[in-house]
């Protein structure tokens, strides 16, 4: 990684130029917000329990399989915990950038760990590569925009998809599959996810294959084995 070349920015600089930044991939984040907030429609979810669930959540992956899990009546619990392990691999994110929060105050690391996600977080690592001088600000600055935009895009999905009579006519019942699909191609980061994709993928294929596990039991060990797999394969 290159060191910082640049003169240092304020954090009020630094955190604008994460929004500035971030602008682009917001868009593709606001177009699968949207296919989520359909699927919330099926859930028989409301406009506050969406809004709150993208600010307390704010994990596409997560929610999306959360939400899956409950219209499919496994119950909060399972769903719940099927969300948390699918998003253990933000766990490795947050450790992989863990400079920038020390010796920040605990409201400062929790605001920091929260919003970050791929998106800014990859932006933020590029930006250091060629010598900028940013961090803790310039990822909260991108993150803060990217839970903006979910939230008023997932809220956005739902009032349309409540505002159709019958919205299995239009196909909107494949939504669970082609929101998930958005997502997964944009966590997708080229090879080195080769190996922890396709550990949870063959162990999720043989638990329901073998029909011994239960379906949400079985996302659960997927991530969490996906998940474990990358941990010893990136490990720093």
């Amino acid at each position: 990684m290159g060191e910082p070349t640049e003169t240092p920015l304020s954090s009020h600089e630094e955190f604008f130029s994460g929004v500035r930044d971030i602008v682009p991939l917001a868009i593709g984040v606001a177009v699968y917000g949207l296919a989520f907030g359909l699927l919330t429609a099926q859930a028989s979810m409301d406009g506050l329990q969406v809004g709150v669930m993208g600010a307390v959540v704010f994990a596409g992956a997560a929610q999306i399989i959360a939400v899956e899990r409950l219209v499919a009546g496994a119950g909060a619990a399972l769903a719940v915990i099927a969300g948390i392990a699918l998003n253990l691999r933000l766990l490795l994110i947050t450790a992989s950038v863990r400079d920038v929060y020390a010796g920040r105050p605990i409201w400062q690391v929790a605001l920091g760990a929260h919003v970050t996600t791929d998106e800014n977080w990859a932006l933020m690592l590029a930006g250091r590569a060629a010598g900028r001088s940013i961090g803790y600000w310039y990822l909260v600055g991108g993150g803060t925009t990217l839970l903006i935009v979910w939230i008023l895009a997932t809220v956005s999905g739902l009032q349309f998809a409540t505002a159709i009579p019958d919205p299995r006519a239009l196909g909107m019942d494949f939504a669970f599959t082609a929101a998930f699909i958005a997502v997964a191609r944009s966590l997708w980061k080229g090879r080195s996810d080769l190996a922890p994709w396709g550990v949870s993928f063959l162990v999720v294929a043989t638990c329901v294959g073998s029909g011994l596990v239960d379906t949400s039991w079985a996302l659960i060990l997927g991530g969490v084995t996906g998940a474990a797999t990358a941990g010893v394969l990136h490990r720093d």
